[in-house]
């Protein structure tokens, strides 16, 4: 064997590794962490496979089992990503019609504790003119900062840390029984309640911010998964005028959040638009979808945009829906079987406990 085809050998065996890593349940960070860069994994396969073909003589089994290894890995990637990519289904519709004050126009923020460029966000805010906003990573200073939009953004819900897990929710509309909760650990505040659209109609709200899984964070992604899941499994069985929103720290195409879908029966706009990339400002090759938006079937969309850098690693997120309750059988909700049900429930059992 060649030095440049044990070269190759050698990447093959390390780019199968990813695919095999995310087929099992394990929670170590290192494997949930393949979840992230699928877009990225993809591409380097492809490049394994177009290396494969030029370094084999494809005259031992090996060669062709590896070779097949790699493409099924490449499958697999690729139908994670797929729903994601403007070649699959909207699974939200458009918005058409006259909205007649049912639309909710929705800014998420993750700030960066330490930016201090406050105006950047300030303007984008003033600019994308949301009904609500949700500041993620906000501290004191970043509080005082944003009083200067006080005066038209009456209701607000402060929750002012410096561990990185501070937030911010500021809104036009009435915001109605509001409830800061710690749901699996004591220093992760998440926000709930219910926010009174123009109609008179009240949409419950879920803002979360879980801690993600890596080496300085968490060394396991249970935590992150039990506080995504927790709230999906507390949902009803047909959701109405609800919406989780916030950085999971978690992709669009991972097992949790897919599983999240599932059992809370709520739709993701982004499938059949794009990635609508959130993560990381710094490394343009290295970014993924992590700040989120659900809501239920009885909301279709008007608008969604990833906004301007803010001096942030993350981008901002903006989306507009309009209530559209007579939409609801043209929204297909993914459908969830009883294992799923069982894992999503073993999981918020396990972070409750560690």
């Amino acid at each position: 064997m060649s030095i440049f085809e044990t070269i190759v050998l050698i990447l093959n065996l390390i780019f199968c590794i990813p695919s095999l890593a995310s087929l099992t349940h394990f929670d170590q960070w290192w494997i949930r962490g393949f979840d992230f860069p699928r877009v990225q994994i993809s591409i380097l396969i492809i490049l394994n496979v177009v290396l494969a073909a030029f370094a084999y003589p494809f005259d031992e089994t090996w060669h062709f089992i590896i070779v097949g290894v790699l493409v099924l890995s490449l499958i697999y990637q690729l139908y994670l990503i797929y729903p994601y990519t403007t070649l699959a289904k909207k699974q939200v519709v458009d918005y058409s019609g006259n909205s007649n004050g049912n639309t909710l126009a929705i800014l998420v923020s993750n700030v960066l504790m330490t930016n201090r460029d406050y105006p950047k966000l300030i303007d984008l805010i003033k600019e994308k003119n949301p009904d609500l906003f949700l500041t993620l990573e906000s501290d004191k200073g970043w509080e005082q900062a944003l009083d200067t939009l006080e005066y038209e953004y009456k209701h607000s819900v402060k929750v002012p840390l410096d561990n990185l897990y501070g937030m911010h929710l500021y809104s036009k509309l009435p915001l109605e029984d509001i409830e800061v909760r710690y749901l699996v650990k004591d220093d992760i505040p998440s926000i709930h309640g219910f926010v009174k659209l123009e109609n008179g109609h009240r949409a419950k709200i879920h803002c979360l911010h879980p801690r993600p899984p890596s080496p300085t964070e968490s060394k396991t992604s249970t935590k992150r998964d039990a506080e995504i899941l927790m709230i999906g499994n507390d949902m009803e069985e047909d959701p109405k005028l609800t919406l989780v929103f916030g950085d999971l720290n978690d992709v669009a195409w991972s097992r949790t959040t897919k599983i999240f879908q599932r059992v809370s029966g709520l739709m993701d706009p982004r499938r059949g638009r794009g990635f609508f990339n959130t993560f990381s400002t710094e490394y343009r090759l290295l970014r993924w979808p992590l700040d989120h938006v659900f809501h239920s079937n009885d909301f279709t969309l008007m608008a969604i945009s990833r906004g301007r850098h803010i001096g942030s690693d993350h981008f901002p997120m903006y989306i507009k829906l309009n209530y559209s309750p007579e939409k609801e059988d043209e929204q297909e909700k993914l459908s969830v079987n009883e294992d799923e049900k069982a894992w999503a429930e073993e999981k918020v059992e396990k972070g409750k406990k560690t």
